[in-house]
C-alpha cells in the first residue's frame, strides 16, 4: 500500500492530476494479493488503476503506451521461485523508472515526515478491469514479423508463468505446429524445474518428439532461452548474434552495433569482428543494455541469461518477441537452428559464486590481496582468456568468472582465485 501511494505521489509530482496507473502480475500465488494492495494504496491518494491480470512484462511496457496511461506496474519476480515477488514500474513510455524516481518512492516510504495526502469521498481512485488485454499485446507481437511459420514444429516451455496465457494464442496465429509444456499454473508451480533456468525437460523433448526448435520463457516472459533441433542450449549470446548479423544483412542493424554485458562471451565478440558488427559493453544487468542502447540509437542488445532487446518494436526485454523473431531467420535462411548457432564459436566459461560476509563484500574493492590474485591469472591466461570478479547486487556473494580455451586450465584459475576471496571476505 505504501508503494502504491508514494508511486502515485511521485507520479503526479505533486500537481493536481489523478494519475492514471495499469498494474499487471505473473501466475504466482502472491501476486493477487500484492495487486489488490498497490491497487489500494493507488487509489487511496487518487489514482485511478486498470487490472490487466495475468500478462508478460513486455506487455505490461507495451500497453502502458497504447492506452495513455502515466504508469505500468508488473508484480513479478521473474525466474525465482513461487515465495519471491517483486514489483517493476515503467513510466508512460514504457521503460523503467529511472534510478532518481525509484529512488524519490523509497524516501518517501521511509521517510516518516512525508505524509501522504489520503482522499476521501469522490477524490478516492477507482478500479477497472481490462477487457482481454493480452490480444492487443499479441496484436503487437504479430505486427512485427511477415507471414506465418507453418511447417515449424515447436516446443514451448511457458515455465506455467506467463506466457502460459499469451503464447498458445500467438503461436496458434502464426499457424505453427506446437506443443506446450509447463503451461498449467496453479500459483506456486512457477519456475520449477521448467523454464529458462531448467533447461532438461525441454531439452529431452525436443529431441525426443522431433521438433526443429524449443523455447523456454521465464516466469515473466521477459527473457528466452532456446534449443536447437538437436536439444543443444543456445543462449542468449549465441540468439544475439544470430539476429544482429540478420539485421546487418537487411540493412536494419542500426549503426551495425549490437550492445551486450561484460559477461559476453568472448565467442560472442570474435563473431561479430568477423561479421562487421561493433560491439558495444555495459555492466551486467539488462537496464544498463537498454541505457546503452538508448543513448547510441542502436536497435538490439541482450545477455546471456536471455534478456534480448529489439528496441525498434519494444521497450524492455521480451521472450515471445525474441522467439518470432528468431523464427523468421530459421524460416528466411532455410537454416536449422543449430547450423546458425554453430557459427557462434563459445569459449568455455567457469562461474563461481564465493558467500562472503556483509562485512567482507564491503571490504572487496580495497582487498589487495584479491587484486594480485587476479592480476596474476589475468598474466598467465594472457589473450587466451578474460576474468572477471564482482559483487552481486542483491546477495552476500562474491561472483567469479573464468573465460578461455583451455577448460582445464579456467577451472584452476577459477578455484585459486575463489580461494583467496573466501580466505579474505569470510
Amino acid at each position: 500500500m505504501q508503494i502504491g501511494r508514494a508511486a502515485a505521489m511521485v507520479l503526479s509530482d505533486g500537481k493536481c492530476k489523478r494519475p492514471r496507473v495499469l498494474i499487471g502480475a505473473d501466475t504466482r500465488i502472491s501476486s493477487e494479493m500484492l495487486c489488490s494492495a498497490i491497487s489500494a494504496g493507488l487509489c487511496s491518494v487518487g489514482a485511478d488503476v486498470l487490472v490487466l491480470g495475468v500478462l508478460p512484462t513486455p506487455a505490461v511496457a507495451f500497453l502502458v503506451q497504447k492506452y495513455g496511461y502515466d504508469a505500468g506496474i508488473m508484480i513479478s519476480a521473474s525466474h525465482n521461485p513461487c515465495e519471491y515477488n517483486g514489483i517493476k514500474i515503467f513510466k508512460s513510455d514504457g521503460y523503467k523508472l529511472p534510478d532518481e524516481l525509484e529512488e524519490k518512492i523509497e524516501e518517501i516510504i521511509l521517510d516518516g515526515t512525508v505524509v501522504p495526502d489520503v482522499k476521501t469521498g469522490g477524490g478516492v481512485g477507482r478500479i477497472r478491469h481490462a477487457d482481454m488485454p493480452r490480444f492487443d499485446y499479441i496484436e503487437h507481437l504479430l505486427s512485427t514479423v511477415n507471414g506465418g511459420f507453418s511447417g515449424l514444429k515447436i516446443a514451448l516451455d511457458c515455465a506455467n508463468g506467463s506466457a502460459s496465457l499469451t503464447a498458445p494464442e500467438l503461436f496458434t496465429e502464426l499457424g505453427a505446429d506446437f506443443e506446450i509444456l509447463s503451461a498449467v499454473p496453479n500459483g506456486v508451480n512457477i519456475n520449477r524445474d521448467c523454464g529458462s533456468t531448467h533447461l532438461e525437460p525441454l531439452q529431452k523433448f525436443v529431441a525426443d518428439n522431433g521438433c526443429q526448435v524449443g523455447f523456454a520463457f521465464d516466469g515473466d516472459a521477459d527473457r528466452l532461452m532456446a534449443v536447437d533441433e538437436n536439444g543443444r542450449v543456445v543462449d542468449g549470446d549465441k540468439i544475439v548474434a544470430i539476429c544482429a548479423s540478420y539485421l546487418k544483412n537487411q540493412g536494419r542493424l542500426k549503426k551495425n552495433t549490437a550492445v551486450v554485458t561484460v559477461m559476453s562471451n568472448m565467442g560472442f565478440h570474435d563473431f561479430c569482428k568477423s561479421h562487421g558488427i561493433s560491439v558495444e559493453l555495459t555492466s551486467v544487468g539488462d537496464r544498463y543494455v537498454l541505457e546503452r542502447m538508448l543513448e547510441g540509437g542502436y536497435s538490439i542488445g541482450g545477455e546471456q541469461s536471455g534478456h534480448v532487446i529489439f528496441l525498434d518494436y519494444a521497450s524492455t526485454g521480451d521472450g515471445q518477441l525474441t522467439a518470432i523473431q528468431l523464427l523468421q531467420i530459421l524460416r528466411d535462411s532455410g537454416k536449422t537452428l543449430s547450423e546458425l548457432a554453430s557459427e557462434i564459436e563459445i569459449y568455455p566459461q567457469v562461474m563461481l559464486n564465493v558467500r562472503v560476509s556483509q562485512m567482507g563484500k564491503a571490504r572487496y574493492a580495497n582487498d589487495k590481496e584479491i587484486r594480485k590474485a587476479v592480476e596474476s591469472a589475468e598474466k598467465e591466461l594472457g589473450a587466451n582468456g578474460r576474468i572477471i570478479v564482482r559483487v552481486s547486487g542483491t546477495e552476500p556473494l562474491i561472483r567469479v568468472m573464468v573465460e578461455g580455451k583451455n577448460e582445464t586450465q579456467i577451472k584452476r584459475i577459477a578455484d585459486e582465485i575463489a580461494s583467496v576471496v573466501r580466505n579474505r571476505l569470510i
